[in-house]
């Protein structure tokens, strides 16, 4: 029998174990142009959190009782389409169920012999594209400047402040332990590290970390860590909007500072993106990482989950932040 994860409930708040349903069905057969998958990696992300409700967003939302999907590196084992081979290994939006047919439509061949699987769903998928092109696109750092992430310790946040060094900026992460504040300065060479859950207050903490102000700022989370770095931002600055990790379970909208008059009295840019905005850069932007990756310029992180059954725990963990690096699930 084959195992999928359904959309059980829509989520008030958090979601909890029983908004996801377990269920057995029949192995997929395949037909002529179609392929058999087996899930290797699934990534679980921030954003798939705003797909569990039923409300406009840039993409439609999971319908309940259907499989869920997200970012999967997959094997070929079974092949009836002239494209695909057995044994071959490849990336793609696909179900949460341990096997699944496809026609080939949307599956990009992942190189094993490069790099480790599991980073493609990582620094050389859409986690390194992500931080890569919105730094390159919106937030434009000059060397010198001195640039702001928040959730610096996560997936897209780590990439992107790394870059951001590359580039030859002043580099400020946000995180929330010791640890992920350590691993900051000393795995990923941020100049400075603040961890939110312990100052006591953030706007004299970013301040104190960024004695010429922000130019650029790459917010993963939103609320009030945002509102904090919002005051520090230089003449001409420019916000990159990649997530809002701490506002995604509110069940009211949240109260913020009125960002107009912090924009116009510096003439800042703030700007929210998705990463398919700029597809048509996705093959340069992945040629310059895996460049940097091999020189040694770009490392990454992973919190590797195992079994297909704790997918839907490995998600809910992303808000407890207990991953370092990109969360994924090994089948």
């Amino acid at each position: 029998m084959n195992h999928a994860i359904l959309l059980n409930n829509r989520p008030k708040g958090m979601p909890q174990i029983d908004d996801f349903k377990f269920v057995e069905e029949d192995m997929p057969a395949i037909r002529k142009g179609e392929v058999l998958l087996k899930t290797s990696y699934v990534s679980v992300d921030p954003y798939l959190r705003s797909k569990m409700n039923d409300a406009k967003s840039y993409t439609a939302p999971f319908e309940l009782n259907k499989p869920m999907y997200s970012g999967i590196i997959a094997e070929v084992v079974e092949s009836r389409h002239s494209g695909f081979e057995v044994g071959e290994f490849v990336s793609g939006m696909l179900e949460w169920k341990v096997y699944q047919a496809s026609d080939g439509r949307g599956l990009n061949k992942v190189d094993v012999g490069r790099a480790p699987l599991s980073s493609y769903l990582g620094v050389l998928g859409m986690t390194g594209l992500t931080a890569f092109l919105g730094l390159s696109e919106i937030g434009k750092p000059k060397g010198g400047e001195t640039v702001v992430v928040s959730g610096a310790a996560g997936a897209v946040g780590s990439v992107a402040g790394q870059i951001a060094k590359i580039m030859g900026c002043r580099v400020v992460g946000i995180a929330g332990s010791d640890e992920k504040c350590s691993m900051l300065s000393s795995d990923y060479g941020f100049d400075e590290a603040i961890n939110y859950k312990t100052s006591k207050n953030m706007r004299k903490a970013i301040a104190a970390a960024c004695p010429d102000g922000v130019d650029v700022y790459f917010d993963n989370v939103g609320g009030e860590i945002s509102d904090a770095v919002l005051v520090k931002i230089n003449q001409f600055a420019r916000i990159v909007v990649c997530g809002a990790i701490s506002v995604y379970n509110a069940t009211s909208l949240p109260q913020s500072l009125s960002v107009q008059p912090f924009l116009v009295k510096n003439s800042a840019l703030m700007q929210g993106f998705i990463v398919t905005d700029f597809e048509a850069s996705f093959p340069q932007a992945l040629a310059q990482l895996s460049q940097w990756l091999k020189e040694d310029k770009l490392k990454y992180s992973e919190t590797v989950v195992e079994g297909f059954d704790q997918v839907p725990r490995a998600f809910m963990d992303l808000f407890e932040g207990k991953n370092t690096g990109k969360m994924l699930v090994k089948v």
